[in-house]
């Protein structure tokens, strides 16, 4: 390409490479327009065209035809290249994303030896084949999909695995109950009456401090009274009342007889020992009747509960928990009783089998409960969001209407494990006619409301009557949330092992197990005799 410019600066003449030439005539249209400034324009457009034309040729020279016979072409060709990036025209994303949105059957992947295993394996095998884009998308969907099978199965197995474990009883456990059977009927010591007959009317003096523990777990009960006496700063204020059933009566009593915990006052009784619970008909063994006859009807076993391939593993895991022998047992209905039971106390706490107590609870006497029934720890907020983020919607069905019209599936949830409960004003409420009531309900509708456990009914019952207290009394989580650090439990008052990993199943996470074992005398003779390990 040449330039000629007269010397009058008036007129121009352009010769292109193909010996074309163009003649330009320049009309000056007014003295402002500079000339000098007509050069100088003329000038930047000459080389602009140039450097147009030699990017318009690079493709040409790379050996790629170009098919823009247009301004506007061009200009999109270019566009990219003057910003400094390459698009690619084939679209890739576009057609990977049509291969991995086909769906991909397990059918279609059964037998199949040629999908890689693992990602060395896979982009060894894109580098060999020199894949294009589509075939790329097939190879990574099709391993994924192969994962990710492999993982739901793994997970669910992980989960009828700890079904069982958690479901079953030790024989540590079972050799410990034999054992204090068979000292209560040889050994007078471990038949005494407790508490002494002098210390009986502490039993109802509204001036200690009454716990409440309700467990045929002879272990874990002589952990949590331990961990309660040991830990009082006022021992002898201490009424600790244990009750169990028929079957673990003797072993219970047999074994705080020979392990007095003075000067704490313990009392052990049996269900069949409350007048109330042996008279007529008693709602909570009806509900528990009732609720036994309908999981068998409409759930089946675990072996049909893993067997189904559509459902996620987390709902198999909630299945599989719901059919726990614990969520059966009259041991975890029967707080739901405690007026009944204590009719002469004012205020009790509450205690599960599988807590550690670390610190005084006496100051639980302290709190203004503002004339609600339960102080209860919240636990839709905290830190760890897995443990903290329960809302009444993970606990109740709200596709129910009958649920959704009664409740807000965003509302807080609070647990059960530690709560101070104010059986004075709980008297002057229908908390346990209502809590009945919705048990009735969710039988009559197949499980449609709620799936397993006390809490979802006791949610309801307790509904407007929960005094929120502070999260310090009461850490959760200890026996699902393996991430939960020991520092951070050692520092809260209460640590709850609620989940399956309970502290003396071989399933217990091994850094957070140490808090419950330091209450275990190893050289304790029944300990020692039936193999129960403190770490």
């Amino acid at each position: 390409m040449q330039l000629h410019i007269s010397p009058s600066l008036r007129h121009v003449t352009v010769v292109t490479g193909k010996g074309l030439r163009e003649f330009i005539k320049v009309k000056v249209g007014s003295r402002k327009f500079s000339y000098q400034m007509m050069f100088y324009s003329l000038l930047f457009f000459t080389f602009l065209l140039r450097f147009v034309f030699v990017l318009s040729t690079v493709d040409s020279i790379d050996g790629e035809p170009s098919p823009c016979s247009s301004l506007a072409c061009l200009g999109k060709r270019l566009k990219p290249k003057l910003l400094g990036r390459r698009v690619d025209s084939g679209n890739v994303p576009e057609a990977m994303y049509q291969v991995l949105q086909q769906p991909l059957s397990e059918q279609e992947l059964k037998g199949r030896t040629d999908i890689p295993q693992t990602l060395q394996d896979f982009m060894s095998e894109v580098k060999r084949s020199k894949s294009d884009a589509r075939e790329f998308a097939q190879k990574l969907k099709e391993m994924v999909t192969l994962m990710e099978q492999r993982t739901r199965t793994a997970k669910i197995q992980e989960y009828l695995y700890r079904h069982v474990a958690s479901s079953s009883i030790p024989k540590q456990l079972h050799c410990l109950a034999l054992k204090l059977a068979s000292e209560h009927s040889i050994n007078a010591a471990a038949r005494l009456q407790l508490p002494e007959a002098e210390l009986v009317p502490t039993l109802v003096d509204n001036n200690y401090f009454h716990f409440v523990l309700a467990s045929d777990n002879i272990l874990a009960a002589s952990v949590v009274a331990k961990s309660l006496v040991q830990n009082a700063l006022r021992p002898h204020k201490v009424v600790l009342h244990i009750i169990t059933d028929r079957k673990t009566y003797f072993p219970m009593q047999a074994w705080f007889s020979l392990h007095p915990l003075s000067p704490a006052i313990i009392e052990v009784k049996a269900l069949h020992h409350f007048d109330w619970l042996s008279k007529g008909k008693v709602p909570v063994l009806e509900a528990m009747e009732k609720d036994q006859r309908v999981r068998s009807q409409f759930r089946g076993g675990s072996s049909v509960i893993v067997a189904n391939n559509n459902e996620n593993p987390v709902v198999v895991a909630a299945k599989l928990q719901a059919l726990s022998p614990k969520y059966n047992s009259l041991m975890n209905h029967i707080r739901i009783h405690l007026p009944e039971l204590f009719p002469s106390l004012n205020k009790v706490v509450f205690l599960d089998d599988d807590i550690v107590i670390q610190t005084d609870l006496s100051p639980l006497w302290d709190i203004d409960m503002n004339g609600k029934v339960n102080g209860a720890v919240e636990t839709c907020r905290g830190e760890d969001k897995f443990v903290m983020s329960k809302k009444f919607k993970s606990y109740l069905n709200f596709s129910n209407p009958t649920i959704a019209r009664n409740f807000d599936p965003e509302e807080c949830a609070w647990a059960y494990g530690m709560n101070v409960f104010d059986l004075a004003a709980w008297r002057k409420t229908n908390i346990s006619s209502t809590y009945y009531h919705w048990l009735d309900e969710n039988l009559k509708s197949d499980l449609s409301l709620w799936q397993l456990g006390t809490l979802p009914p006791g949610l309801i019952a307790f509904h407007g009557h929960v005094q929120t207290i502070d999260p310090f009394w009461h850490m959760l989580g200890l026996g699902y949330q393996e991430t939960t650090s020991f520092a951070d439990a050692e520092s809260a008052a209460v640590v709850h092992y609620n989940g399956r990993a309970k502290p003396w199943l071989d399933i217990a996470f091994p850094h957070l197990r140490p808090l419950w074992a330091k209450y275990l005398d190893s050289s304790d003779r029944f300990i020692k005799s039936c193999h129960i390990r403190a770490s």
